[in-house]
């Protein structure tokens, strides 16, 4: 979606009650899901980075109408910053993105973690955990988990 249409044509989701809509930070997640999940994902939005311009309309206007946003991003330093700022902005929940998360996805490799240490603000454990594996672990090494939770299959 553009931010042309959005504001000629804004959403209208009605109350979403705590319904969860998932965010992603890489396309390629929102690629896989559809390639695999196809019209069985659940609802899910790609931030591709810092959000802005129609991803910025549209989780405001999915949170403002009571949707529970759950984010997963990369487990690097940029990730982290780019998950402080859509927690802070719109009020969603970490999903799968947490220091339990990080250490059980290590094992899958990664490159070195490199760059300017940030706290991630949802959990203090998270930052110090990165800091001592030391591996960036990028969303498409734990796909397979993440299509698991988009699935509405059991």
């Amino acid at each position: 979606m553009t931010v042309r249409q959005l504001l000629r044509d804004p959403p209208r989701f009605g109350s979403l009650n705590g319904r969860p809509v998932y965010v992603c930070e890489n396309p390629t997640v929102v690629a896989e899901a559809a390639n695999v999940l196809g019209t069985s994902s659940a609802p899910l939005v790609c931030a591709s980075g810092h959000p802005a311009g129609a991803a910025t309309l549209l989780l405001r206007s999915l949170a403002e109408s009571g949707a529970q946003l759950r984010y997963h991003g990369d487990f690097d330093w940029p990730g982290i910053g780019i998950a402080n700022g859509i927690f802070a902005r719109f009020g969603a929940r970490p999903w799968r993105f947490d220091a339990a998360a990080y250490r059980a996805a290590a094992h899958s490799g990664g490159s070195a973690l490199r760059g300017q240490p940030i706290q991630a603000s949802w959990d203090p454990e998270l930052s110090d955990t990165m800091l001592a594996v030391g591996r960036k672990i990028e969303e498409e090494q734990v796909l397979a988990a993440v299509l698991r939770d988009l699935s509405f299959q059991p």
